[in-house]
């Protein structure tokens, strides 16, 4: 274990507790694992490319972390069920949940397929249920466990709809709503459930190469801070609201948006 350096926050302390962190093999997914690990937490690294996963382990021993790398689909109940299994076989609990594994297709409403939507929505809301539910009843053995959700301001009602991303809106305003309901139902049991919804962050699935610059204008001309956020910078809210810190939150929606929502 490495503990804490000197980017880590000393109060956000995840030493003994065990995360696990979906869609976890690049960019916002990989700086949570990361930060959780460097915040003392055992991690889980999954996703569906498991050598991918292994770079992000690799990459937390080489800092004398402890994780393990797990394949999952998150749509599908067995594999979903397999990570929780593993998980208890090498860490024997599950402390923390990070639902971050989603897609975001861009695709014009009235050109969109059935099977299109039902992608989306299952990997992307139907994927968070099932892994909430398989790590809730872990958690609700020992009375205490964090789940923490990845939405977007893209979520529609407070934040925002995104033409071109019906089924991704729908998804993640269904994650918003859905995390505000398991918070009632699993508070008896000590488990909090809170929700991020991050704007415009740099990473690799939403940065391509050679874009243009004036649609990278465009897309900076609403935010008042009129930059891109950073996988980090969504990643130390994840650290808050996994952590102790945060004891007294469950049911919220933390937006980290460079102030675009309040615009």
């Amino acid at each position: 274990m490495f503990g804490f350096n000197k980017t880590t926050p000393k109060f956000c302390d995840l030493r003994g507790k065990v995360a696990i962190i979906t869609g976890a093999k690049q960019g916002m997914g990989k700086a949570h694992a990361l930060t959780l690990a460097k915040a003392g937490a055992k991690v889980v690294v999954s996703d569906i490319l498991l050598q991918d996963c292994q770079l992000v382990v690799d990459e937390i021993k080489k800092l004398r972390g402890e994780a393990i790398a797990i394949k999952c689909d998150i749509s599908n109940k067995i594999e979903v069920n397999n990570l929780i299994r593993e998980t208890l076989k090498k860490f024997k609990k599950v402390d923390i949940l990070v639902n971050n594994a989603g897609i975001f297709p861009f695709q014009p409403f009235l050109e969109m397929q059935e099977k299109d939507f039902m992608k989306v929505i299952d990997i992307n809301l139907k994927g968070y249920f099932l892994c909430s539910q398989a790590a809730a009843k872990e958690m609700a053995k020992q009375k205490s466990g964090v789940i923490v959700n990845i939405s977007s301001i893209a979520m529609g009602q407070v934040g925002m709809g995104f033409a071109g991303l019906t089924h991704y809106c729908a998804s993640k305003g269904g994650i918003v709503a859905m995390a505000e309901a398991m918070a009632l139902e699993l508070a008896p049991y000590g488990i909090r459930v809170n929700t991020i919804a991050p704007g415009a962050i740099a990473t690799p699935g939403a940065t391509q190469p050679n874009q243009d610059p004036k649609a990278i204008e465009a897309t900076l001309a609403p935010i008042p801070m009129h930059r891109q956020g950073k996988a980090e910078e969504v990643s130390n809210a994840v650290l808050f609201l996994a952590s102790e810190e945060s004891s007294y939150m469950t049911g919220s929606v933390m937006v980290v948006d460079g102030g675009w929502t309040a615009g």
